[in-house]
């Protein structure tokens, strides 16, 4: 391998570990603030949402198709089932929806 493929590699994986570790040493024995921590708790759920929504708008030429998906995923979701159920009932609700439009 080159040498400044190596370098490279090595570049990327300290400017990863670096942001990743400095927290565990700056925080070690603290505790944040319950407000910080609310706000640390959502952050994978507000990551999640930001990824999957512009998929949904943009999953078929059709906008209907994701938006009709989505509201179905969201409704079971809000009804409290479980995650497969959720899966397979947007899965369902779409194949209707397909074969009537």
């Amino acid at each position: 391998m080159n040498k400044e493929i190596v370098l490279m590699i090595i570049g990327m994986g300290l400017v990863t570990y670096i942001p990743r570790m400095l927290p565990f040493i700056m925080f070690r024995g603290k505790e944040l603030p319950p407000f910080i921590q609310g706000i640390l708790k959502n952050v994978p759920y507000a990551t999640l949402g930001a990824l999957i929504f512009p998929a949904v708008l943009y999953i078929q030429e059709d906008i209907w198709y994701g938006i009709v998906g989505a509201a179905a995923a969201f409704a079971a979701a809000f009804l409290g089932a479980n995650v497969i159920v959720v899966v397979i009932g947007s899965i369902a609700v779409l194949s209707v929806y397909s074969f009537f439009f």
